[in-house]
């Protein structure tokens, strides 16, 4: 009898010591998911500036269509790849969609802020300036976001990673998570939107 009571206490603890993994599991892949949330708050507060600043510049860059043109479509691309991200940021795929589209983004923005360089009434213009300043303080908070997700995805993969706990990860089907990283060094830096 007393075995048996031993053999018991020895499964409970086995028992809940797996409880006790799989919950921290559960809570470092919710930490994922809500860092995400976060650099969505921001990636949508992007999007939805750029429709604004493309009406400012409109009227002053006439001659431009294409490059207004490319930075709207570099908008909806990466809008429809962060639909996607949300879906499932462990996805490595949704991932690497979202880094590259933003990075197109970034370039054609860069593109569009080198060319309102050669229009001296944009660059004083009023709502130009205020764009660019939100532009900018938005840049700033995505590169914040992106940096604490990927702290973030770090912590998991090394919970899911690391022994005991990758004998319950793999038996619970815990996924490793990717980073978001931009495709290139160029567009690992925020694009230049001075008119000074």
């Amino acid at each position: 009898m007393t075995s048996f009571v031993v053999f018991l206490a020895v499964l409970a603890a086995i028992v809940f010591w797996g409880i006790g993994i799989y919950n921290r599991l559960v809570n470092e892949r919710n930490r994922v998911k809500n860092a995400f949330s976060q650099i969505d708050v921001q990636l949508t507060r992007r999007y939805d500036l750029i429709p604004n600043l493309v009406e400012a510049v409109k009227g002053y860059m006439k001659h431009e269509r294409e490059t207004l043109e490319a930075v709207i479509n570099a908008r909806n691309a990466a809008s429809s790849s962060l639909d996607a991200a949300k879906a499932d940021p462990a996805n490595a795929l949704a991932m690497k969609e979202l880094g590259a589209s933003e990075g197109a983004l970034t370039s054609a923005l860069g593109k569009l802020f080198a060319l309102s360089e050669a229009y001296p009434d944009l660059k004083a213009n009023q709502n130009m300036m205020q764009f660019q300043e939100e532009l900018a303080s938005t840049e700033n908070k995505v590169a914040f976001s992106r940096q604490a997700f990927n702290d973030t995805v770090l912590q998991y993969n090394n919970s899911v990673q690391n022994f005991p706990n990758n004998v319950i990860a793999g038996f619970f089907s815990f996924a490793l998570a990717s980073f978001l990283e931009i495709e290139s060094e160029e567009m690992r830096s925020a694009p230049e939107v001075s008119f000074t």
